[in-house]
């Protein structure tokens, strides 16, 4: 069965590109080259596997005055849950490029889904969460996508979150079909993603369905009867269920007795680098300033050759106004169909910087950390932040394990927030004129604990002349493991780095103070003249899940002479008018 879209609205659609590509030029954020089809044809099978499992797959192809057209195009597929976009797929309903991507139709490219095995109208188990056998199935699937009637060899992958994920782990496998990929809000270590800091502190744990859940969306074309769905939704049910396996993995070399295997190692793309490096595929990695992976996009830049990055002012998989879809069509048509479209001589980053002046928002860089970054280092001073070395008495606070944020949205979207009156807040004075934060902020903290553990967490906070208060980054560090050690990776400059083996683990002793070394997320943040730097510490965060530390610990920060608390920030220098 084949499901033709608007023939009217699709003709309204393409006059309107028409009419832009004629004064849009080929750059960055500009590409609308004028539409060589007129809409898309949708079909959908399932494709065997190796070992007998079925993966659903929709295909959706070009056409001309509502007919498929005949002919080889490049094709662009997704890893995803379900090949009918739910969303809590990873692209979702939000406002994004990654929910557009079959428009590229009309541009000469076929866009494939395919749910992965165990979710969506697939059959199968999932047995962890982007393990090898996932990865195996995109090996597979590339190439068999590669020889299609309708393909001509060269194949591309997308996805964001979860199948931003899934995108990476296909550079893993290095299909000789595979020429490029765009993937956002990804992890490059899971466990540096999943427990930033040791802690278990945000929204990602993996997609739990029911039977009735599954049986809900659309069968494949010849299962309208949805018995091959029934089959695979009951087949679902025998999945890890991701949130016990995360719980019972504390370290990073922890073993998972419900998958066999130490997985934050199986399942990250950090431990397939080499292999990511060999096979030399374009990547263009996707970010936002808001998104918890933030600092994986950049560390993933840092560690594959050619890559290139963008990253606005937005939420997890989020990308606003900003025309991503023209960004990710501007590189397909260069990797997959050998166009110039400019891309090459861009610069490799392209950032927002937040309260920038408008028409200066968005900034071009070859390097991260920028080269023009100064570390100016701040000391902690009980309430005040200070240019010079403290000298006040410590201060003491209890976590607060009740605190709410209201505000800070759900799922994949919440946010953290300054609650107030929860740890200890330090404000430095009104500033004399605009300054600008762009990279990794750096903490580096003195405290002791009234028990052998403490979650801790900083947040760089903005606080405006009537008092309102943004957070504009954060770091976190279980305090029993803050032994450094040296990444096996390429990381930030001076940004440090915590094996978290078990055997690193470091239990407080009451009362003693210890030394606590972590960075908070990248950001690019203007602070406005009269606006003032606010540093907060406290023992809790809302977004919290699993907490095991049962007892809320009374937390000590110090600020003396010998054990004094900063923070430094990567400051920019005004550019002189």
């Amino acid at each position: 069965m084949m499901k033709s879209l608007s023939a009217s609205l699709l003709a309204a659609t393409l006059l309107c590109g028409t009419a832009q590509a004629q004064t849009a030029p080929a750059s960055f954020g500009h590409y609308q080259p004028a539409a060589t089809y007129d809409g898309m044809v949708s079909t959908s099978r399932y494709v065997e596997m190796r070992d007998g499992v079925k993966l659903a797959i929709r295909v959706d192809r070009p056409t001309r005055d509502g007919k498929p057209v005949d002919g080889r195009f490049p094709v662009i597929w997704h890893h995803t849950l379900s090949i009918s976009q739910q969303t809590a797929d990873g692209a979702g309903e939000r406002v994004s490029g990654f929910r557009q991507v079959q428009d590229l139709t009309r541009y000469g490219y076929v866009v494939v889904q395919v749910a992965r095995r165990g979710n969506g109208q697939s059959t199968g188990v999932r047995r962890g969460y982007h393990d090898r056998n996932e990865a195996q199935d995109a090996f597979d699937m590339t190439q068999w996508l590669a020889a299609q009637p309708w393909s001509d060899g060269k194949v591309g992958v997308y996805g964001c979150s979860n199948t931003g994920d899934a995108a990476i782990h296909v550079m893993t496998m290095r299909p000789p079909a595979l020429k490029a990929v765009f993937a956002g809000c990804f992890s490059w270590n899971k466990y540096d993603a999943f427990r930033r800091g040791g802690i278990f502190a945000q929204w990602g744990t993996g997609p739990t369905r029911t039977v009735e859940d599954d049986m809900k969306v659309s069968p494949v074309d010849g299962d309208e009867q949805k018995v091959v769905l029934r089959q695979a939704a009951e087949e679902h049910q025998l999945s890890t269920p991701l949130f016990d396996m995360w719980k019972q993995l504390p370290y990073r070399d922890s073993w998972s007795s419900l998958v066999a295997s130490r997985f934050w190692a199986e399942g990250s793309a950090s431990s397939y680098a080499d292999q990511i490096r060999l096979g030399a595929v374009p990547l263009y990695i996707q970010g936002g300033w808001r998104d918890e992976l933030r600092d994986q996009g950049f560390i993933a830049h840092a560690n594959i050759p050619g890559s290139r990055l963008v990253i606005g002012p937005w939420k997890h998989c989020n990308s606003d106004d900003f025309a991503l879809l023209e960004e990710m069509h501007r590189f397909y048509d260069r990797h997959l169909k050998g166009i110039d479209t400019g891309i090459d001589r861009d610069a490799p980053i392209h950032y927002f910087t937040v309260n920038a002046a408008p028409g200066t928002e968005w900034r071009a860089s070859a390097d991260w950390p920028l080269k023009q970054t100064r570390m100016q280092r701040l000391f902690l001073d009980g309430t005040r932040l200070s240019e010079t070395a403290a000298r006040s008495k410590p201060l003491t606070f209890t976590a607060d394990y009740t605190v709410k944020c209201p505000n800070a949205g759900e799922g994949s979207q919440v946010q953290p927030c300054h609650v107030e009156g929860s740890g200890a807040s330090m404000r430095g004075t009104p500033l004399a004129a605009d300054t600008e934060v762009t990279g990794n902020a750096l903490a580096d903290l003195w405290i002791s604990a009234d028990q052998s553990d403490a979650n801790v967490f900083a947040y760089l906070e903005d606080v405006a002349p009537d008092g309102t208060v943004q957070v504009v980054t954060e770091g976190r560090l279980k305090a029993s493991l803050r032994k450094e050690a040296q990444a096996p990776w390429a990381m930030p400059p001076g940004v440090p780095w915590h094996r978290s083996y078990q055997e690193d683990a470091q239990p407080l002793k009451a009362g003693e103070p210890v030394r606590l070394r972590f960075d908070m997320m990248p950001t690019s943040w203007l602070f406005r003249k009269g606006h003032r730097m606010q540093i907060t510490v406290t023992g809790s965060d809302h977004r919290e899940r699993a907490r095991d530390i049962a007892t809320p610990p009374r937390i000590t920060v110090y600020f003396d002479c010998a054990h004094p608390s900063t923070v430094s920030l990567p400051i920019i220098p005004a550019t002189p008018n």
